[in-house]
């Protein structure tokens, strides 16, 4: 007799393959899943590795301006496509007139980020790392701090090459100029350094001198870093430049003025010659001679 309820034994076979078949679509799907989470998770991981490789000396995601723009929010701002064509190409994306990259460059002085050897891949790791550190609150960029005497002039002399760099780096002024009368001239290869700390701010220097994102003083500093303690030094140094550029005349105002006033002296007294010239007739003394014989 057959119990109510009960199963059909010709039906428990069906039943126990259609389960089986769930269970194993659904182990698939996690396992999709999973694979996905990874990928993701070590694509993040090489962005971060090498967003502090490449791009943290010149950037902060959510600590204010450095070199370069704060990249907080960058996917909300542009284009995943814009982005990988500026990191890898900016100086050819402004020769092109694109507006974007022009008003990047104005906004930061003139400088221009170098290209970037990062493949797509990379570059979209940068990205996925800037969305998850944007989950954290960001460290606000460190104050100013007042510097000694000794500080400032040990600034002066690693920049003058006065005083060598602990690593054997090459002297700041063999290729950079400050407009200051109290230090030595320098080079012309590179930028003018007089104005870097408004263009720049302490931090901003001090990144660059620890970790130079420039090819040719990458090349120069390649096993030589600049110390923390000189880092500091050269940022304050810079910083009373800076503060002091008002006080000083461009390096070699003075003979230009020397010539400016021997060439100014010369026209006037042609001037003289041509308009007095010709006011004197005969000599002076006999002029008085003759008057002092009709006196008497």
């Amino acid at each position: 007799m057959k119990r109510h309820g009960s199963a059909s034994p010709h039906s428990m076979p069906g039943n126990m393959s259609g389960w089986a078949l769930r269970l194993v679509a659904v182990a698939l799907l996690a396992s999709l899943r999973v694979g996905t989470l990874w990928a993701a998770q070590a694509q993040t991981d090489q962005g971060q590795a090498t967003f502090q490789a490449t791009c943290s000396a010149c950037h902060t995601i959510g600590g204010g301006r450095l070199v370069g723009p704060d990249l907080q929010g960058l996917h909300e701002r542009r284009t995943e496509e814009w982005i990988i064509k500026f990191v890898q190409h900016p100086q050819a994306l402004i020769a092109s007139g694109d507006a974007v990259a022009t008003r990047l460059v104005e906004e930061s002085q003139g400088m221009v980020m170098p290209d970037q050897a990062l493949s797509t891949d990379e570059v979209r790791g940068v990205l996925a790392y800037i969305r998850r550190a944007e989950a954290f609150s960001a460290t606000p960029a460190a104050a100013v701090v007042a510097l000694t005497e000794e500080q400032l002039q040990l600034g002066q002399e690693l920049f003058e090459g006065k005083t060598r760099f602990a690593n054997g780096g090459p002297m700041c002024n063999s290729c950079h100029e400050v407009r200051n009368a109290a230090v030595i001239g320098g080079g012309s290869l590179a930028r003018d350094l007089t104005t870097a700390f408004s263009r720049l701010g302490d931090a901003g220097i001090q990144v660059i001198l620890k970790g130079p994102p420039f090819p040719v003083m990458r090349q120069a500093y390649q096993g030589k870093s600049v110390t923390e303690e000189e880092a500091v030094a050269l940022a304050g140094f810079l910083r009373r430049v800076d503060e002091q550029q008002a006080l000083h005349q461009p390096r070699g105002v003075g003979p230009k003025l020397f010539a400016a006033g021997l060439g100014g002296a010369v026209l006037l007294l042609g001037l003289y010659s041509l308009v007095w010239g010709k006011r004197l007739k005969g000599s002076v003394n006999q002029r008085i001679y003759d008057r002092q014989i009709k006196s008497t």
